[in-house]
């Protein structure tokens, strides 16, 4: 077995609804099918890819474990400006940090959604 590359994160949230507008609104990630499994939860996809499931729970603690979970962050690696995107981010009123690497051309946007993960957004510094 050889592992080829992240398929997706899932995320348990009691904020449905507001994670999935966040999740569209600022990384352009749409709604799309999800299998019953006798749930509620969202699919979010880019293009025809799911990146992330989110799982609603509104009556347990918000753990996928029995001992704190240890994710620091996640991250995305995109196209487009930086430029373009932190000015969706100020539009939007949203937190961030933004650390350009330059010896991988790298724009690194550390943002933070409804539910306080850390995301971490990579663009092309040139792109």
């Amino acid at each position: 077995m050889k592992i080829q590359h992240l398929d997706h994160i899932s995320l348990l949230t009691a904020n449905t609804d507001a994670m999935t507008a966040w999740y569209g609104d600022i990384l352009g990630l749409v709604p799309g099918f999800r299998p019953n499994f006798g749930n509620v939860g969202v699919w979010l996809y880019s293009g025809e890819t799911v990146m992330l499931h989110l799982i609603e729970v509104l009556d347990q603690e918000l753990t996928g474990s029995e001992v704190p979970l240890k994710i620091e962050h996640f991250a995305f690696r995109a196209a487009g400006s930086p430029k373009t995107f932190e000015a969706t981010l100020k539009a939007a009123g949203q937190t961030y940090r933004r650390s350009d690497i330059e010896e991988i051309n790298t724009a690194a946007f550390n943002v933070w959604d409804p539910d306080g993960n850390h995301i971490h957004v990579d663009l092309m510094l040139d792109g």
